[in-house]
């Protein structure tokens, strides 16, 4: 019997570092989303009439370039927030055939083709999927981590048991 509850503190062991390292991994990319939120808002800052989040608008192609030529944005800033920001579902969403482009002063710079729209549905489609995935992943999780909860809860109530005797 003693066997067993060593072996069970080593699986703790293990559960426990498995722990810390999600919550490392989880502080890490909580901390790179604020840093693209304000890479993001610092363009709507700037360039309120192109980027709004709430209410994106296609970008004119080569948007990064006049941006860098503009100097109110850092370089690494700049590539950030556009990563982050053409990423964005509601960007996407918004990327129709026909759908006027815009560049830095909102004034119309061309218009999105059909390839581009094609494109624009295939990530989304692909963000949707990754989505329900991580749902499903979240949701294994919980049982796993519920299970466990259950198995140490009735080895506490085992060992409290036999302690008694």
């Amino acid at each position: 019997m003693r066997h067993l509850f060593r072996g069970q503190s080593a699986q703790c062991n293990n559960i426990e570092t498995s722990k810390v390292s999600e919550q490392t991994s989880d502080r890490a990319r909580n901390k790179n989303r604020a840093a693209n939120q304000a890479a993001v808002e610092l363009l709507e800052t700037n360039y309120p009439k192109a980027f709004n989040a709430a209410e994106p608008k296609p970008l004119k192609i080569g948007i990064q370039e006049e941006l860098v030529a503009d100097e109110k944005v850092s370089r690494g800033k700049i590539k950030r927030a556009l990563a982050t920001y053409v990423r964005n579902p509601r960007y996407l969403q918004s990327i129709v055939e026909g759908a006027e482009r815009v560049d830095l002063s909102g004034e119309a710079a061309g218009t999105v083709n059909a390839s581009e729209a094609e494109h624009a549905k295939a990530k989304l489609a692909e963000y949707k999927q990754r989505r329900v995935e991580r749902q499903k992943e979240q949701r294994k999780q919980q049982r796993v981590a519920e299970k466990e909860e259950r198995i140490s809860n009735k080895l506490e109530a085992l060992l409290a048991k036999t302690n008694k005797h």
